[in-house]
């Protein structure tokens, strides 16, 4: 898969090198493309924003740099382009799914107060928001995004992974526990060192469903 990313801060981006995506990079299963918005703009002082028409506090990020960006990393429209803003429908794991079967995306950072509506109707392809909160830009939920869709491409991580971990099946994750068996007094629990599966499954079951009815109940519908 590759991922392109459209910015006016790249350097923010040099995270994704490290841990299991700079490995997947690696090792040719994903490409990561980040590109400076501000090298398509046609202003001599490399401007990519200015005051909103109607007034109102902060910049907006003009269409032109960002259309032309677009126009250059996928000139045939071959990609499935994703702007992220909080006004966009809310990032749940079953979409997750769907993006990580794209073979090209290409993500629009905001910042500052937003970007040119005309962009996006002219650009854009979907809009997706990681939360109902507001950030400085898009560039943290667009790492959020490139991290959760490049764990479903197939060799990221082992298959086993994937299993049994939460949303996998709707609920939320059983407790994990590691050595050593007791640290400041809170000790194991007896069935996950019995060695018995089928009583350890059964338990996981059932952390998982308390665990789901009292933090998320909404998912149990």
């Amino acid at each position: 898969m590759k991922i392109t990313v459209l910015t006016l801060f790249p350097e923010m981006f040099t995270a994704l090198g490290a841990s299991i995506l700079g490995r997947a990079q690696k090792a040719g299963k994903l490409e990561l493309e980040v590109v400076d918005i501000r090298d398509y703009t046609e202003d001599k002082h490399q401007k990519c924003d200015d005051y909103p028409f109607g007034g109102g506090a902060g910049m907006v990020m003009m269409a032109q740099p960002i259309g032309s960006a677009f126009e250059a990393v996928d000139p045939g429209h071959g990609a499935h382009r994703i702007y992220l803003s909080p006004k966009g429908k809310v990032l749940k794991q079953e979409r997750i799914f769907g993006l990580a079967e794209e073979e090209h995306l290409v993500l629009l950072c905001g910042h500052y107060e937003g970007v040119d509506q005309r962009a996006i109707d002219l650009f854009v392809d979907e809009e997706l928001s990681i939360g109902d909160y507001v950030l400085t830009g898009g560039e943290l939920p667009a790492m959020v995004l490139i991290d959760c869709v490049a764990r479903y491409i197939d060799g990221v991580l082992s298959p086993e992974s994937l299993v049994d971990e939460s949303f996998s099946d709707g609920l939320l994750e059983y407790p994990q526990y590691t050595r050593p068996v007791e640290y400041h007094g809170l000790t194991v629990p007896e069935v996950l060192r019995s060695g018995n599966h089928a009583e350890i499954d059964k338990w996981r079951r059932e952390q998982a469903l308390a665990l789901t009815r009292k933090r998320r109940p909404d998912l149990l519908k």
